[in-house]
């Protein structure tokens, strides 16, 4: 058997699992900015507000995140991300919160900049020249 075929639809062989501050900022914050769709939230039994574990997904990739808990500290990340036009989406990011990192600016590699969401996850924001 391929061990592609025992992973779900919709889901990779690695996939990021954050643990944050505030998953639901992060969801807003990834909706607005990457067109981020949330597939799939369960909620703390004791607490409405507490998402024990949700996931979105950013151009058919998806991410696997929580909020923090006495239990679990926050472990925020760094991913990198390939959009159409990073100088409009770094724009974007500003405009829903986020801080820069560095500018956006030629690379070997395409136009990229660095911002930080208020989750502390750096993005990495890129477009193919």
């Amino acid at each position: 058997m391929d061990k592609k075929s025992s992973i779900p639809d919709g889901y990779q062989t690695v996939m990021p699992y954050l643990i944050l501050k505030n998953a639901q900022e992060f969801i807003e914050f990834t909706e607005n900015v990457f067109n981020a769709v949330e597939i799939k939230r369960n909620r703390q039994m004791r607490d409405e507000k507490t998402i024990m574990h949700s996931e979105i997904q950013i151009g058919g990739n998806t991410i696997m995140f929580a909020d923090s808990t006495e239990q679990f500290a926050p472990q925020p990340g760094g991913l990198f991300i390939y959009v159409d036009d990073a100088d409009e989406t770094f724009k974007k990011a500003i405009a829903n919160g986020a801080s820069v990192i560095n500018e956006v600016a030629d690379q070997s590699y395409g136009r990229s900049g660095g911002v930080e969401d208020s989750n502390g996850n750096s993005w990495w924001i890129t477009s193919v020249k």
